[in-house]
């Protein structure tokens, strides 16, 4: 895929099901404790599902008890995007994927302290996993 943040709607809508294209395109999120990587611990990479990016490695995967697949930093400090988000009377930090653009989730200052303090709350449906050969 040439340049994914220059495809159009229909063409994210022939790629995506519908409900990755509600999180990834119109930053949706799945409910609490029902996505498939929730509690997902296998050794692997973690990729964008709508371009393939790579966004997570397994050993920055911890169990968070939030609902969601948490981790305490992107593969690469390039990997994601983040901006402000004020959508729902709350201010959070939004993460997505720096490739194509596609919500991902939030990030939080309450992760591990010894791991840098940082929690990447992600929606299974935005992520792919590729198992460690």
């Amino acid at each position: 895929m040439s340049d994914p943040k220059a495809l159009t709607d229909d063409e994210w809508r022939e790629r995506l099901t519908p409900d990755q294209y509600h999180v990834l395109r119109e930053a949706g999120t799945e409910r609490a404790f029902t996505g498939q990587y929730d509690e997902h611990f296998e050794a692997g990479s973690y990729r964008c599902a709508g371009c393939g990016e790579l966004l997570f490695e397994s050993d920055a995967k911890y169990g968070s008890g939030c609902g969601w697949p948490a981790f305490t930093r992107p593969a690469q400090s390039d990997a994601v995007e983040e901006r402000r988000d004020i959508s729902h009377g709350m201010i959070r930090t939004e993460v997505l994927c720096n490739k194509c653009g596609g919500h991902l989730g939030h990030v939080f200052p309450d992760g591990p302290p010894d791991q840098g303090g940082i929690r990447y709350c992600i929606n299974s449906l935005s992520l792919d996993f590729e198992e460690k050969e």
